[in-house]
């Protein structure tokens, strides 16, 4: 598996506090960090525009079951997942990266 065993345990695991999810700390974690903001956005977004799991299942063609294990860190979402839930919300959920910092090796 591509990361090794470091996908054995879901990002909300990672956090140092899983129940504050999607809002825990998770800055030694970069990659669970970024499946935390997606899970923040996917939350924030749902409850926007009201959206049950089953009605964005419906929109996005992603199974209720995934799209809810994505909202609440149960699991490490694919690419493939993330671009049909972007698709149906027509939203971006990515985070965007930081700004590259100048200098010789930002320039």
């Amino acid at each position: 598996m591509v990361g090794g065993r470091a996908r054995s345990r879901s990002p909300r695991e990672l956090a140092d506090d899983p129940e504050n999810w999607p809002h825990a700390d998770l800055s030694h974690h970069p990659a669970a960090a970024v499946v935390q903001a997606i899970a923040a956005a996917l939350q924030k977004v749902m409850a926007e525009q009201g959206l049950s799991f089953r009605r964005l299942a419906e929109v996005s063609g992603v199974n209720r079951q995934t799209v809810n294990d994505v909202a609440v860190g149960r699991c490490w979402p694919d690419v493939a997942t993330i671009a049909q839930l972007e698709a149906g919300l027509a939203i971006r959920l990515w985070p965007t990266p930081p700004t590259p910092p100048t200098g010789p090796r930002g320039s």
